[in-house]
């Protein structure tokens, strides 16, 4: 398999005017504004009543290399995010800026083109994987779909090449994906979003569906497919130690927008928005001495439905700290410190 390197002539990343600038190297990927509104429909003529607003007016850049965290709650829209910077669903608005190319804006060969080079693994290893063809056709399929891979032995060669970087025996290819446990068939979906020597993969929460035994060796498996091909990753996941460990940046979304994007040991060391310290609050620490003495923040009420998120910062519903301007003005995800952007009235 070719490796791609990281490009040698990271620069840094200078402010755009709207808080939307990287740490220091070079930005692959550039997300302004980004929005992806389901509507609803009633009546007997589909009349739109309404909106989920599923990601509602994303900016952040991912730098080339880099693994950015994606966290939040269940139905927040990190998944969303993921697939509609992919184009799997087509954005509402905003841009998505890939290499210079805006996938909201492109078309046709252009965005087949551009999709060779980014690549998604998904959450559900029984899912994900199509029980009626062999391991080797589901890895090979993106060389078929993409005219690539020369000959039939060529792709064979190819696919057993990619099991073996997996750790997979290479000769399964000729076995279905009920033969292989959850582990081996995430390592099976791995390979595949290996095929086409992708720049970008959207890992979509790809261990929440594994035994924890499991899940560090799929992580230690990413982290050093990283390291081999410069890979980089937006990494979606709800496990906040797990992306702790994995991530470069780490951003927190909620109700379809981020309130806190930072680096990963800022983001632990020092939350500053009021929903990231009580996310922060609920994991667990292995020490029960600082167990026992931590504060817990336990957050009241339900997450508001994206169809009718409320006026003001989403927060203020369920935010002990929320005062009248919360409720009333949206806050904008600002530079508080170097490299830590937060989303919040309270925060100076």
């Amino acid at each position: 398999m070719t490796a791609t390197a990281p490009s040698s002539t990271a620069t840094a990343a200078s402010g755009n005017g709207n808080g939307t600038h990287a740490a220091a190297g070079e930005v692959l990927m550039h997300v302004q504004d980004l929005k992806m509104h389901f509507p609803i429909r009633k009546g007997l003529f589909s009349r739109q009543v309404g909106a989920i607003k599923a990601v509602d007016g994303l900016s952040f850049d991912i730098i080339r290399g880099e693994t950015l965290g994606l966290v939040g709650e269940s139905g927040c829209g990190k998944s969303t995010t993921g697939r509609a910077i992919l184009q799997l669903y087509r954005p509402t608005a905003g841009s998505v800026i890939f290499d210079g190319v805006d996938l909201v804006a492109a078309k046709g060969e252009e965005l087949r083109r551009m999709r060779r080079r980014m690549q998604m693994i998904f959450q559900d290893p029984y899912a994900s994987l199509n029980p009626r063809m062999t391991v080797g056709s589901i890895i090979a399929e993106p060389l078929e779909v993409h005219n690539l891979g020369g000959s039939r032995k060529e792709r064979t060669d190819r696919v057993q090449q990619l099991l073996e970087l997996v750790g997979l025996n290479p000769f399964f290819y000729n076995r279905f994906p009920h033969e292989f446990s959850g582990g081996q068939r995430q390592r099976i979906g791995v390979a595949r979003s290996l095929a086409l020597d992708p720049a970008f993969i959207v890992c979509d929460e790809p261990i929440s569906a594994l035994d924890v035994s499991i899940q560090a060796q799929v992580v230690n498996l990413l982290e050093d497919l990283q390291e081999r091909f410069g890979l980089t990753y937006l990494f979606i996941a709800h496990d906040l130690s797990m992306v702790r460990h994995i991530s470069t940046r780490v951003a927190v979304m909620y109700l379809g927008k981020i309130v806190e994007l930072t680096t990963r040991n800022e983001l632990y060391l020092s939350p500053l928005h009021p929903y990231t310290q009580a996310l922060l609050s609920a994991v667990p620490v292995p020490d029960p001495v600082v167990e026992e003495k931590r504060q817990r923040i336990i957050l009241e009420g339900d997450v508001p439905s994206p169809a009718n998120p409320p006026r003001g910062c989403h927060f203020n519903t369920r935010c002990p700290l929320a005062t009248d301007v919360c409720r009333e003005v949206d806050p904008e995800l600002r530079e508080v410190r170097p490299g830590h952007r937060v989303a919040c009235h309270l925060v100076s």
